[in-house]
């Protein structure tokens, strides 16, 4: 077998984001990614238009009367027509409002990683935790996640979100730590002790919620404001453009809601590890990239007496890819 036959046997590492949906390879020894907007919006079906898209290579279905562009294509047609895409995820889980969502996700997936190569490859994928206050459960979604992914030939094992940042970011410290994946639809938060995950929670005011409150503030749509947002905004405080305040006080609620539930959930924990030494906590998913984002977090946390040391607290150097690649260093164990 040569060395790209064994590449595409390997395990894969999936990232099943309410925004963005990323699989992690490995290799020759270095990660390699691909992802795709967790996003899509419908066309009236002609054949016209299909062909077109055809012509265009956009990813794309035709499902009925409709034609669904999914996938980062989506994002350029919502720009070009000013509307807002579809989601096929809502708080980190299925969309049971969205008739497209399962399809959706199917194609998208299908299209990331393909068919697997050897019958029953492993693929680890992400799932959220338990919401904070909720006692719903997220098992359709995972088992929807385990259809899709039994039926291209994979074996699939969920892992937490958090907990796969832990495997992804701290291998320095034993995977002993907290990991904190704040997504577009969720906070998922999660304390580890070797690689045990001791602490696991989800919060539903995360990028998402920035995007449409700001955008309800400044009259835009939420999809053009998470654009700007992605693309060029930077947590530096108030200034004179109403787009980047909005986004600013939002970011803070945000970070203040996080940072308030992190104290409460250690504080109020019954059997919470006896750690000898700090431990570090590291940030990751998309809604830490801005700039600043990391002052503020600390910000936030001065003045809380937590009930643990921390050694360091810091954003990952790749953000948008740590959950990936702790579900697939998780895979690769």
């Amino acid at each position: 077998m040569s060395k790209t036959e064994q590449t595409y046997t390997q395990p894969l590492g999936l990232d099943v984001g309410t925004s963005r949906i990323v699989v992690a390879r490995n290799t020759e020894r270095k990660y390699e990614y691909a992802a795709e907007l967790n996003a899509f919006l419908t066309l009236p079906y002609s054949r016209l238009t299909e062909n077109l898209l055809q012509r265009e290579n956009v990813f794309h279905e035709v499902h009925g009367s409709d034609i669904v562009v999914a996938g980062s294509d989506a994002q350029k047609f919502a720009e070009i027509f000013h509307v807002e895409t579809r989601r096929p995820m809502r708080n980190g889980v299925l969309n049971p409002q969205e008739p497209h969502s399962f399809a959706v996700m199917r194609s998208i997936i299908e299209r990331l990683v393909g068919r697997a190569t050897v019958e029953g490859q492993k693929v680890f994928f992400s799932v959220p935790a338990r919401l904070d206050g909720e006692e719903g459960s997220n098992s359709f979604h995972e088992a929807s996640l385990r259809q899709i992914l039994s039926a291209l030939g994979y074996d699939p094992t969920p892992i937490e979100e958090g907990l796969a940042v832990v495997f992804g970011e701290l291998g320095g410290s034993n995977y002993t730590g907290i990991g904190i994946s704040c997504g577009s639809g969720l906070c998922n938060v999660c304390l580890a002790v070797l690689s045990v995950p001791v602490i696991n929670f989800s919060i539903n005011k995360a990028g998402d919620f920035i995007d449409t409150q700001a955008a309800l503030a400044t009259g835009d749509l939420a999809t053009r404001t998470r654009v700007f947002k992605e693309q060029s905004f930077q947590l530096n405080g108030l200034s004179n453009d109403r787009v980047r305040n909005a986004l600013t006080v939002y970011y803070d609620e945000v970070i203040q809601n996080l940072v308030r539930t992190l104290h409460e959930h250690l504080s109020a924990a019954q059997r919470l590890p006896k750690l000898e030494h700090a431990i570090p906590l590291v940030l990751s998913g998309g809604t830490v990239s801005p700039q600043g984002f990391l002052q503020s977090f600390g910000k936030a946390m001065n003045g809380r007496n937590f009930p643990i040391r921390l050694s360091e607290v810091r954003v990952s150097a790749d953000p948008l890819n740590s959950t990936a690649r702790g579900a697939l260093m998780a895979a690769l164990c």
